[in-house]
């Protein structure tokens, strides 16, 4: 019995420092496919999911509490921000004489980024829209048990 104990609590050690080098890397990894979304393979929604993992696996090496403290606002209002930050990227197009939801790319190019364009904003909408589901899925069936 008392074997166990410490065998769960080994475990939990090693599930919470995994947790603790894998999150910012999930986090990180997470960035990059939504940058590169536009041009390869990626984009919002994977890249949201993966961020959404992370939030995930820390709540199970802490607690699901622990890791709402994480954000300063509800994850909730991910969903409607990137609704509306993906509304606003097809509008854009609109806006300077086009039809909606055209890809306008922007003469000045980011470094990190490279073309810049309203498909980069909807993709930013998408992946704050995924990363608010998930997580709002997540501590709602959390807080229900």
């Amino acid at each position: 019995m008392e074997r166990n104990r410490n065998n769960e609590k080994l475990d939990k050690t090693i599930l919470r420092t995994s947790a603790n080098y894998l999150l910012p890397l999930l986090i990180l990894f997470s960035i990059f496919l939504l940058i590169r979304g536009h041009y390869l393979p990626g984009g919002g929604f994977i890249g949201g999911l993966i961020a959404s993992i992370a939030f995930v696996l820390h709540s199970f090496a802490y607690s699901p509490m622990q890791t709402l403290r994480m954000f300063s606002i509800k994850p909730f209002f991910l969903i409607p921000t990137g609704l509306l930050v993906s509304f606003l990227s097809g509008l854009l197009p609109v806006v300077l004489g086009r039809s909606f939801m055209t890809g306008v790319w922007f003469a000045e190019s980011v470094v990190v980024i490279g073309a810049f364009g309203s498909a980069l904003l909807f993709d930013l909408g998408v992946y704050m829209v995924v990363v608010g589901v998930v997580l709002t899925i997540l501590f709602t069936i959390s807080e229900n048990t």
